[in-house]
């Protein structure tokens, strides 16, 4: 009876343990919570502005000129309202 005794409380403080370190405060151990990351509203960057276009809008794509898409390799598409500096023709 003794030894159950001993166990159970072994047992108890093993798993508060465990509690209090697993649920601990995780912003104290990474920072990478506060970085913040700059992204383009839709339908602005190169990628949505350029004469000639990737179809999926890659990241980095956009042209005036035809050709491919450096990220996905499919053919730039031209577009009817091509837009330069943001502003439509």
């Amino acid at each position: 009876m003794r030894f159950f005794k001993s166990m159970t409380a072994l047992m108890l403080v093993l798993s508060f343990t465990f509690a209090f370190t697993a649920c601990g405060d995780s912003a104290a151990t990474t920072d990478t919570a506060t970085e913040t990351t700059t992204v383009a509203p839709h339908g602005e960057g190169k990628e949505h502005t350029s004469a000639y276009v990737c179809p999926m809008h890659c990241d980095g794509s956009g042209s005036d000129k035809p050709g491919e898409c450096p990220v996905c390799g499919m053919t730039y598409a031209k577009q009817e309202e091509h837009t330069e500096n943001g502003h439509k023709h």
